[in-house]
């Protein structure tokens, strides 16, 4: 059995292409669980009135507000599943997804995770690119490609539960898809890999769009999430020769900088110090910086590193 997992705050006008989507997968047995974030339109409503009308695969479950990361798990512990499909409200599956990732499987019967690949389309219905991402190319492991990038989109893959089990609980702060994946792939998943498209992507601008938020919450929630990819990578073996280490140590060391300009002192300091973990030979930015923070201070770097990037781009 497949378990659809579909978290849905305030989208009455696109939940019910997401649900029929999974109902019209040519799979079976599924089941489909709506999770109703707390919406305050008649979302919950249209929840309903899907489940009424197929009872023997869709469950509703209402809950308070608490972001997509909450919403899935509290649809994670009620599924019956041996595979899990997580799709947002505002995408949608083509027919053939899980019958052609079953099929894959059974070609690589110890996978872990099938994956497929992703149309990125407008509200137009224009596709805007094909294969959206990475979902175009064979990989057999999550890292290290995944130190640096999520690589798909969250309509993209189906997990079986064993692995979901084993990376836990999903959390409240963003970025919450990377982050569970990455504790997968800290278990080293096996992954196999459809050569069709399975599963379109709505790029728009929505207010209800999950992705949003203000962008100096963002930068928090990621200074406390890139420590653990980091952990994550390693744990999988990813060696600090890698090329993809190399980006993450300057990704973290841009991201010191980024902190230290609006004033997140501590967690710039932490994130300088985990751009030097990742490497053992570290950039004549990141070697000057050490000579000079104690100095000057991290919102004077901050505001040196911002200059430098507007210089740069001009």
């Amino acid at each position: 059995m497949i378990s659809t997992i579909i978290p849905a705050y305030n989208r009455y006008d696109m939940l019910e292409r997401a649900v029929n989507s999974v109902l019209e997968q040519s799979y079976r047995p599924l089941e489909i669980i709506i999770v109703d974030d707390g919406s305050t339109d008649t979302t919950g409503a249209v929840a309903d009135r899907l489940a009424a009308a197929n009872p023997d695969i869709i469950r509703v479950i209402h809950i308070d507000n608490s972001g997509p990361g909450l919403a899935r798990e509290a649809g994670r512990q009620l599924v019956k599943g041996d595979f899990i499909q997580y799709l947002d409200s505002d995408d949608w599956l083509l027919p053939n997804k899980f019958a052609d990732q079953m099929a894959a499987l059974e070609k690589t019967p110890n996978a872990d995770i099938i994956y497929g690949i992703t149309r990125l389309v407008n509200e137009e219905g224009k596709t805007l690119k094909e294969p959206s991402k990475d979902t175009g190319i064979k990989r057999d492991t999550l890292f290290p490609a995944l130190l640096v990038d999520r690589w798909w989109h969250t309509s993209t893959p189906l997990y079986s539960k064993r692995i979901s089990d084993l990376a836990g609980a999903w959390l409240a702060t963003r970025p919450e898809d990377w982050d569970i994946e990455a504790r997968m792939g800290a278990h080293s998943p096996t992954l196999a890999h459809v050569d069709k498209v399975v599963s379109c992507h709505l790029e728009h601008n929505g207010p209800m769009r999950v992705s949003h938020g203000k962008h100096r919450d963002y930068l928090v929630d990621e200074a406390s999430f890139l420590p653990k990819l980091l952990q994550c990578a390693m744990q999988a073996g990813v060696k600090k020769e890698a090329p993809e280490m190399k980006q993450f140590s300057k990704w973290a060391f841009m991201r010191s900088r980024h902190l230290g300009l609006i004033g997140e002192i501590a967690l710039a300091k932490e994130l300088f110090k985990l751009s030097l973990i990742a490497t053992d030979n570290p950039s004549n930015y990141q070697k000057f910086t050490r000579a000079i923070a104690p100095a000057v201070g991290w919102k004077v770097l901050g505001m040196l590193g911002w200059i430098a990037e507007k210089i740069r781009w001009l």
